[in-house]
Parts: C-alpha cells; sequence; structure tokens
C-alpha cells in the first residue's frame, strides 16, 4: 500500500516539474504570457489562450530538456508552492513576533520579521520544490497525447515507470 502511495505522489512530482518546464518553454517562446497549471498523476493542464500545437510542441521540448539533465527547469519562482511556503514563512515570523516583547515594539518589529522572511521565502520555496514537490527524473516518461478543451484548457497526458 505504502509503495503504491509513493508511487503515486513520484508521478505527480514528475508531472508537475513537466508542467513547470513547459511553462519555462512557453514562456521563453511567447514573453509574458497569463497561464495556470495544474499536475496529476496522469499528467498535467495548462490553462491558457494558447494554440494547442503550441503548448504540445513545448511540452515535448521541455520533455527533451528534462532527460538531457536541464533539472532546473522543473521548478519555478512562480509556482504556488514557492507562494505558499514565502506566506507561511512570513505569517510564521510575524506570528512569533507579536507574541514577544513590548506592546510598543511588537508591530514594527513584526514587519521586519515578515520582510525578512519573505526575503528567505524565494529560495526555501525553491527547495521545498526541488525536494517534496517536484521530481526532475524524467528517463522513462514519455507524453502519450495532448488535447485540448474549450480552446483555452490543454491536457498532456503522460505515462512513467510507475505506469501512469
Amino acid at each position: 500500500m505504502l509503495e503504491a502511495i509513493r508511487l503515486w505522489l513520484d508521478a505527480i512530482r514528475r508531472n508537475h516539474a513537466l508542467e513547470h518546464a513547459t511553462v519555462a518553454v512557453l514562456l521563453a517562446r511567447r514573453g509574458p504570457t497569463r497561464l495556470a497549471g495544474r499536475a496529476t498523476a496522469g499528467g498535467f493542464v495548462i490553462i491558457a489562450d494558447i494554440d494547442g500545437a503550441e503548448v504540445a510542441g513545448a511540452a515535448h521540448e521541455a520533455l527533451r530538456r528534462l532527460r538531457a539533465g536541464e533539472a532546473s527547469l522543473a521548478t519555478s519562482p512562480l509556482c504556488g508552492t514557492t507562494i505558499a511556503v514565502g506566506a507561511g514563512l512570513c505569517a510564521l515570523a510575524a506570528t512569533l513576533v507579536v507574541a514577544t516583547g513590548s506592546p510598543w515594539a511588537r508591530l514594527p518589529n513584526a514587519f521586519t520579521a515578515a520582510a525578512l522572511a519573505s526575503v528567505a521565502g524565494q529560495p526555501a520555496g525553491r527547495w521545498v520544490q526541488q525536494h517534496v514537490t517536484t521530481l526532475a527524473d524524467h528517463g522513462e516518461v514519455e507524453i502519450v497525447g495532448v488535447r485540448t478543451l474549450l480552446g483555452r484548457v490543454h491536457r498532456v497526458e503522460t505515462r512513467g515507470p510507475e505506469g501512469r
């Protein structure tokens, strides 16, 4: 049972990394573009006003580059993980400062602590992505299909060593 859960989580982590890499390729090709993504065990979804063939091409390039060792494509400063880690650190730092010290010093110290935590949030979020929420190893992953739904929702389906 635990092995099945680990394989399922590894599939999600691989697809999360491939989603990030695909977004990086799309942004490099198009420049700033509004888009969102979400990974699942069976692939990932990109929501954007982009042609499906362009998403498919970017996904295949991203997979090729991850296989070639460009592990840095697996993490993104735009990822919700980085945002959540940064927000959590800010909240924790401000809460700890507000809970201690004199009443007059609490508010400015809370702002200072939150600002410092915000600076730490970006590298901490990258670390969490690298070690918890993404997996850059794509040696046995293949893209088995790309479908466009409603013109803006692009589903990239994958299969990995887990059989998903």
